[in-house]
């Protein structure tokens, strides 16, 4: 339920199109919904602005598919993050009568009727340092874009060959919000924070040889980042970007 649906709910009980008991019938799950293994906040639309968000990590097939199902019958649009392809054949199996969209090199799942309307203010930019980073990049990528914004992706353009980056100098302009998404020792974001007048968000990556120590010298290279501007999410957390991206860039 999020607040377009819940306002035309309410007007069609003020024009007597339905009356009170069914409008209680579409609200009886509100806030919550309990399933036993798993508790579906129904409220958070109407809260946040977006629909609960399924992390598919942890979950079996079989609890992701009864959640989904429990979300797009409220009408909202489902979505499930950290899905690997694997599970989501059998995930697919089970909702095949929803039509869901699945994005492989994202691990997302997507389904219900209620296609995102576009509400970003601009568009947001994801910027990749290597093309090992962007299974990261993409999840922000799908998530942002399932979440009503354009979404451009600039993808391979680390510091290696920082002519590469300012190739694309027009684009990173034209963004309202910018996720760098980089492993290795995390340069790129900096790099991007010095070029342009709008946030970042940088998002540090598992990628690169040992002393990387799984994204954590990305992370910290990131956190200290001489550039104004650049605020950090955790490492791989390519869903926590495109979320805060998409507050700072409602209309």
């Amino acid at each position: 339920m999020d607040p377009t649906r819940l306002r035309e709910l309410l007007a069609q009980v003020a024009a007597g199109e339905i009356d009170a008991e069914a409008a209680v019938d579409r609200l009886r799950d509100l806030p919550f919904e309990d399933l036993g293994f798993a508790t579906i906040d129904h409220h958070r639309a109407l809260r946040r602005g977006f629909p609960e968000v399924v992390l598919g990590q942890g979950k079996t097939p079989e609890q992701i598919a009864t959640i989904v199902e429990c979300i797009v019958a409220k009408g909202s649009r489902a979505l499930v993050t950290r899905l690997v392809a694997g599970p989501a054949g059998e995930v697919l199996e089970r909702l095949e009568a929803l039509k869901p969209t699945y994005h492989e090199s994202a691990r997302i799942l997507a389904a219900g009727d209620a296609k995102p309307e576009l509400r970003g203010a601009g568009p947001i930019a994801v910027v990749t340092a290597g093309t090992a980073d962007q299974p990261v990049a993409e999840e922000a990528a799908i998530c942002a874009s399932e979440m009503g914004n354009e979404v451009h992706r600039i993808y391979d353009v680390g510091v290696a060959g920082i002519h590469r980056v300012l190739h694309h100098r027009d684009m990173l302009d034209d963004a309202r919000v910018l996720i760098v998404v980089a492993g290795m020792e995390g340069a790129l974001a900096s790099v991007v924070g010095g070029l342009v007048a709008r946030p970042v968000i940088a998002v540090p990556t598992s990628v690169g040889y040992g002393a990387a120590f799984g994204g954590v010298t990305a992370l910290l290279g990131m956190l200290t980042s001489c550039a104004a501007g650049v605020t950090v999410v955790n490492i791989d957390n390519g869903f926590g970007a495109a979320y805060a991206a998409s507050l700072m860039n409602r209309i």
